[in-house]
């Protein structure tokens, strides 16, 4: 591939993805993931404590922290987040 054909994108998330769409909804799962872990480290809960918390197998909580987002939707993690007590909360702005 010669410098004429190389992309570049504005974050990863939008090289990974094949529409803004997509990309968007990978930004906010990504950001929901890195705030409920940071929740269930602030807290100081082993994987299998938050994982009773949420309802969930401890391995699924795994899952999480090691961020493999392709295992959650985004609806998955709304309902995380208010399990382990928090309040979620979506902002709409213009494109820039």
């Amino acid at each position: 591939m010669n410098k004429a054909e190389v992309k570049s994108y504005a974050s990863v998330w939008d090289a990974l993805a094949e529409t803004p769409e997509e990309a968007a909804n990978l930004r906010l799962r990504a950001a929901l993931m890195r705030q409920i872990a940071a929740v269930i480290e602030r807290k100081g809960w082993t994987q299998a404590q938050a994982a009773a918390r949420c309802g969930l197998s401890q391995p699924r909580i795994n899952d999480l922290l090691r961020g493999r987002i392709s295992r959650f939707s985004l609806d998955a993690l709304v309902n995380l987040a208010t399990a382990l007590g928090g309040k979620v909360t979506v902002k709409l702005t213009d494109a820039a």
